[in-house]
């Protein structure tokens, strides 16, 4: 018997290191596509970047495709099957006070680095002259419509609009309902049918993980190509560099504090995350990235199925550490140009503002500059230095999106840490 254990532990083991270093191959993949790329996209070749640019297209609508079905199933499975157990109300917990703990940090950066580099006011004609780059009715917009436009008045137009929090809303609905509906074979019947569907996607993500390096490529040729061109540029200086700096100090700084507090090394669950990071900076859509996210944590993080299913579309939805920064470190900056009264009570009162708008900020490209442009259109603000921003946007969105993702992940990691062996690991 003894003999047999030892021969069961020997194979675990060696499937251990397979696995490890499965991992560290496919890492120098991806990151060799990334170089790659990115020295394609620079030397200007114009066929291939037309190539570039159509597969990269190709990678982001087959992510949109997958992705709210992705988070609808997640979440209705994971509540069907927890339900009112008490590891809900765990699991749930420990998302939602991770998650408000690193966005207050992230909103508090942004605001120090703000009040130290201290960006100045833009003259007059140029706010004006942004005015013609904003998008038409979205200034219009109050931040009632946008929560109006979350309630769903029908079951499918969410998903095909692709709202995420409006798909979130009728997942946990139906997720609950299961989980408290009687024990019946039509109860039974309907939950196999769901699961069968949730295992059909992660087949479906499986064979996209398998050509990402493909994607990967693509995407950062598509970015070399636009740099050369000169088509993202950082035309507000310090303004942007407030912005890149708080993303910074949150993404290399601040989320591996909070890693390291729970006894986690940033470095290794960096490694393992890495590929949803690389697409969410490329396709700017936490909730695109959702498929690669919950991949890479289950097969790569090895997190218990039962978190990252449930913890991982819920950060998708709240857990917005860059939203959160630019939202308001934008706003004071509109504010301050708009010669609104700036005193510290007012600055943390945004500050709270921004951590809540954040939160309810849905987690698809420009979110967060949609949500901004309508708290400022809110109280009277000159909006047209929102059109002077939007132009340097693409790539803010890049960086704010793939720290969000980060973020998720630590959420995820840290929930999925503390909780080990308090809940069943779920096959």
């Amino acid at each position: 018997m003894q003999q047999n254990a030892d021969v069961k532990d020997l194979a675990q083991k060696v499937i251990n290191q397979n696995k490890s270093q499965n991992n560290k191959s496919q890492f120098i993949l991806w990151m060799g596509a990334l170089v790659v790329g990115a020295i394609l996209g620079y030397m200007g070749i114009k066929p291939l970047n037309e190539l570039f640019n159509f597969i990269a297209t190709v990678y982001t609508r087959l992510f949109q495709f997958i992705a709210v079905p992705t988070i609808a199933l997640a979440v209705i499975t994971t509540l069907a099957a927890l339900g009112s157990k008490k590891e809900t109300g765990q699991i749930f917990a420990h998302a939602v006070v991770y998650t408000f703990l690193t966005t207050v940090c992230a909103a508090g950066i942004g605001l120090a680095i703000y009040l130290w580099v201290a960006p100045g006011n833009l003259p007059a004609e140029i706010i004006g002259s942004g005015m013609s780059n904003v998008p038409q009715n979205l200034g219009k917009l109050s931040y009632y419509d946008h929560i109006l436009n979350v309630i769903p008045n029908n079951m499918l137009q969410p998903f095909l609009a692709g709202n995420v929090l409006s798909v979130m809303l009728i997942a946990a609905a139906m997720g609950l309902g299961l989980a408290f509906m009687p024990k019946t074979e039509n109860r039974e019947a309907l939950l196999k049918t769901v699961l069968g569907f949730q295992e059909l996607l992660f087949t479906l993500i499986k064979a996209l993980l398998f050509i990402l390096p493909l994607g990967i490529l693509a995407f950062a040729g598509q970015l070399s190509a636009q740099i050369e061109a000169g088509v993202i540029v950082g035309a507000l200086g310090k303004y942007t560099l407030v912005i890149m700096a708080s993303n910074c100090v949150q993404f290399f700084i601040v989320l591996p504090i909070f890693l390291l507090a729970r006894g986690l090394n940033p470095i290794d669950v960096f490694k393992k995350m890495s590929p949803a990071v690389a697409v969410a900076l490329f396709t700017k859509s936490s909730a695109g990235t959702l498929p690669v996210t919950m991949a890479s944590a289950e097969q790569n993080l090895k997190v218990n199925k039962a978190v990252s299913r449930f913890v991982l579309p819920i950060c998708t939805t709240i857990n917005m550490n860059g939203c959160a920064a630019f939202i308001l470190i934008t706003s004071i900056f509109v504010m301050q140009n708009a010669g609104f009264e700036l005193s510290m009570s007012t600055m943390l009162t945004w500050l709270l503002v921004s951590v809540l708008a954040a939160v309810g900020n849905a987690g698809v490209p420009m979110g967060c500059y949609f949500l901004t442009l309508s708290l400022m259109s809110g109280i009277g603000a000159p909006i047209g230095i929102m059109g002077i921003i939007l132009p340097i946007y693409t790539i803010i969105d890049m960086v704010e999106t793939a720290e969000n993702v980060w973020s998720d992940s630590c959420v995820c990691a840290m929930t999925d840490h503390d909780l080990k062996g308090k809940i069943a690991e779920e096959e």
